[in-house]
């Protein structure tokens, strides 16, 4: 439902509130003259636009989640998990994530179901989220600092997928051992890397590596997704001390490389949602923002807000290996280097599988969560 449907059948205690929020000159016991003032004041683009720009961080953060969240329902308690997802890092202390869901239900972003089953649960009126979600992509996209191509860039394609083709081909013709930890040897995981096209620095001991992939404390990152992704899917299967193909695996690099990279892009969002649980609206910011060739470092000033640490990750680094890194390697954006610092512009694929992480189209799109 749009916000004049739940203006109807809201009650007059929350037109109230809203009048206030937004002072209507309206009487306090009309709702027909509640639901008119409210219209009236949320219905001007430029007051919308302001509003939205004069959201605090968390508040964003939070709209942000439930904007590519396709759930039309929310339980109170779902929503205070969300906003403790949004709270700032070094906000206000005495703001509670139950203050966060107050203040937008109060200014009309939140309402109760209208039928029996859904009346203590919430939803967000679908022309808000579009309304939006359009502000977000003009003021982010404004915010872009464009450049000229650079003369050299790097552009991995689907060579992700390539690469999956020449790891499972690897695993037959090798044996393949695990150490004491379940891990491959160095001396295949080098090999590994002199067969494939896109070749990784192994790991040095210490540092931590967790929260992107049972593989990942012990790989590359581009190695251990597709490690990860070759377990999950049963092309290899772990025996005792060795892995080996399965026949799932033989047969599987018979399948098109551009299917390939659909699922590995899948895997990678759910791989990695739990370290970045806003990774879709991510992608899907950035495709938005990075058409052009695009400053690195304007995208993050303006995007980089939206990401919240994780254990010793730092937004940027977030953003930058775990992020920008690996649609790199699934062939969604190229990366080129000016003299002012790096830049990146989205792949015709990746435009692509970054629309398709908007949540509310009109066509069926990919199914990606």
């Amino acid at each position: 439902m749009n916000l004049a449907d739940m203006l109807t059948f809201a009650d007059i205690v929350h037109l109230n509130r809203i009048a206030v929020y937004y002072e209507c000159d309206c009487k306090p016991n009309s709702k027909h003259e509640l639901i008119q003032g409210i219209l009236t004041k949320l219905g001007s683009s430029s007051f919308f636009e302001i509003q939205v720009r004069e959201l605090k961080l968390s508040e964003v953060r939070f709209l942000n989640a439930l904007l590519f969240d396709d759930r039309p329902y929310f339980s109170m308690e779902e929503l205070i998990a969300v906003a403790k997802q949004s709270a700032e890092e070094n906000g206000d202390s005495g703001e509670r994530p139950r203050d966060i869901v107050a203040r937008l239900r109060n200014s009309g972003w939140l309402f109760n179901g209208s039928t029996h089953n859904t009346r203590y649960l919430y939803q967000i009126p679908l022309d808000m989220k579009e309304r939006f979600r359009r502000v977000m992509v003009q003021d982010l996209q404004n915010g872009m600092i464009r450049v000229s191509e650079p003369t050299s860039y790097r552009d991995e394609g689907h060579l992700l997928a390539e690469d999956l083709r020449l790891f499972l081909q690897y695993m037959e013709q090798h044996e393949v051992p695990l150490n004491p930890e379940g891990a491959w040897y160095r001396r295949n995981q080098q090999q590994l890397m002199e067969h494939v096209h896109i070749a990784e620095p192994l790991l040095g001991k210490g540092g931590w590596r967790f929260g992107y992939g049972s593989s990942f404390k012990f790989y590359p990152d581009r190695m251990a997704l597709l490690y990860d992704y070759a377990r999950h899917s049963r092309f290899i299967e772990e025996k005792g001390d060795r892995v080996v193909l399965t026949a799932k695996g033989e047969a599987r690099r018979e399948y098109a490389i551009e299917d390939e990279m659909i699922q590995l892009f899948r895997f990678w969002l759910r791989l990695y949602k739990g370290a970045v649980p806003n990774l879709l609206s991510l992608v899907y910011w950035i495709g938005e923002c990075a058409r052009p060739w695009t400053s690195l470092e304007s995208l993050f000033v303006h995007i980089g807000p939206l990401i919240r640490p994780f254990y010793y990750d730092t937004p940027r680094s977030v953003f930058d290996q775990r992020i920008i890194r690996m649609m790199l390697h699934l062939g969604m954006l190229r990366l080129g280097e000016h003299s002012t610092g790096p830049s990146v512009q989205m792949t015709a694929w990746g435009l692509k599988l970054a629309g398709e992480c908007r949540i509310g189209r009109n066509d069926p799109g990919m199914r990606l969560h």
